[in-house]
Order: C-alpha cells, then sequence, then structure tokens
C-alpha cells in the first residue's frame, strides 16, 4: 500500500466501538498500526489521524499516546498536521476541542510528496520582488502556496453535504490533500478503519486505487453507495480546497 490513511476509534464509547481500559487500547492500535506497517510500500506513508481520549474529565492526546507505536517500527514522523474546524460538543469544565492531529509517518526518505495539486492560492498572488537580480519579478509561486501543517476544513455534521449515519465521518476533502500529495496517479490506498468510506471516495475521485475493511456492515453498505454514486457523478462532496467563509463583496463593516 502506497498510502495507509485512516482515523481508529478514539476509546470513548461510540456506537462502533467498546469503551475499554486505555492500555487495552493501546494494545488494540499497536496490533493494527504493526499490520499497517507490514503492509505499507517502502515509499509509502502512513497517515493517523486521531483526536482525544477523555476520561473523567481528563484529556489523554492520543497522537502523542500512539507516537512511540510507529517509532517503534523505525517510522520517521513527516509532519504533525492540526485539523481545526468549527463545530463540536461543547465543554463546561474545559475549552471546547475544536482540532485534531494527523500524524504523518513514512518508512524512508525516499518517499512520495508532490505539492503542486494541493497548493491553494496565496495571499498576495501578484507581489514582485523589489530588490536583487529578480527585481520586478513574481516573487510567489503561480500555482499558489504551501497550504500548511494547519489545515481548516469544515467537520462532517449535520448540515454537511456529505453526511451520513457515522456519526464521526471524515470529510472527503481532508484525505484527498493527503491521497494527491502523498501517492501517485494508479497507486494504492488503505483505509483499515473505512467507516463509510471517505478514504476510498478521495482515492478513487483522484485516479487511485482504494481498499478498506470495517466492523460495521452498515457502513460497508454505505460506502458500496457512496461509490456507486461516485461512479455514476451524482455523489455531492465539499471541494478539497473551499474556503470556510468568504467574506461579501458588498461595502460595510
Amino acid at each position: 500500500m502506497h498510502l495507509i490513511v485512516t482515523s481508529p476509534p478514539y476509546n470513548i464509547g461510540k456506537e462502533y466501538e467498546k469503551r475499554r481500559p486505555l492500555d487495552i487500547y493501546i494494545e488494540d492500535q499497536a496490533a493494527t498500526i504493526a499490520e499497517a506497517v507490514r503492509l505499507l510500500h517502502p515509499k509509502g506513508s502512513i497517515c493517523w489521524q486521531v483526536g482525544n481520549h477523555v476520561d473523567d474529565g481528563e484529556v489523554f492526546p492520543l497522537d502523542i499516546i500512539l507516537y512511540d507505536l510507529f517509532k517503534n517500527h523505525g517510522l520517521k514522523l513527516r509532519n504533525r498536521i492540526m485539523w481545526t474546524f468549527g463545530h463540536g460538543l461543547h465543554c463546561q469544565k474545559r475549552f471546547s476541542g475544536r482540532h485534531e492531529t494527523i500524524l504523518w509517518f513514512t518508512k524512508s526518505d525516499d518517499h512520495v510528496f508532490n505539492l503542486d495539486p494541493v497548493r491553494i492560492p496565496s495571499k498576495y498572488p501578484d507581489k514582485k520582488h523589489f530588490k536583487g537580480p529578480n527585481k520586478g519579478e513574481l516573487s510567489s509561486n503561480p500555482l499558489g502556496k504551501n497550504p500548511s501543517d494547519v489545515w481548516d476544513i469544515p467537520n462532517v455534521k449535520s448540515n454537511h453535504v456529505e453526511k451520513t449515519e457515522h456519526p464521526c465521518q471524515f470529510p472527503v476533502g481532508l484525505v484527498e490533500r493527503l491521497v494527491l500529495s502523498l501517492t501517485n496517479s494508479g497507486q494504492n490506498v488503505l483505509d483499515p478503519y473505512l467507516g463509510v468510506g471517505s478514504s476510498a471516495i478521495a482515492a478513487l475521485k483522484n485516479g487511485r486505487n482504494a481498499y478498506g475493511c470495517d466492523v460495521m456492515q452498515e457502513y460497508i453498505d454505505i460506502t458500496n453507495e457512496r461509490v456507486d454514486l461516485l461512479y455514476r457523478g451524482e455523489l455531492r462532496t465539499r471541494p478539497m480546497n473551499k474556503p470556510v467563509y468568504e467574506p461579501s463583496k458588498k461595502g460595510g463593516l
């Protein structure tokens, strides 16, 4: 597999998981990660998207807890991507959580990274060098800028165009950015916690091969329905680089 991208359960008792002691959860994650590493192409990437486990009001950041499980296999962390979003549960005794983390690991220094397909518009696209040998020439890349390691992408809530019955659904645009930057056309993408298939949609939509598995048959059925809609050109997805907010062109405050 050239890219293994997933979001495992957070051990918080959602409908697709049974809440267990944290040490047992970590053991299960270690087994899944070991199998993922076994399947990973020498030039491939693993992207593990996680939030927090919360127990009796105490927060346990899963990206920190799971980090050593990847390092034990000799993988190298390339980015710790912050995914921010505007909606979620409102907390009463701490600040409301509005971000999760994507850990991007590779097996080697010789890995795929394609920046151009995921560039975003430059803030000042017409900015030019004001001195030196390139004076007067554009100083920014005409294709746009690097999106950085902080991604502001809406999560899938009730009014989201991609919403299904899954309570914690991947937005397709989030995975698309990983698929386009970390694989080439025709390569293989695997999601070991497939859910309703957003990673498969992101892969197939962009000319990659999609693989995945899940313990919930109803989610697999939804995945198959979404793939059918994709091939018929009827699946609605939120564009990958669509701004979260576009200011009105009208005047005024």
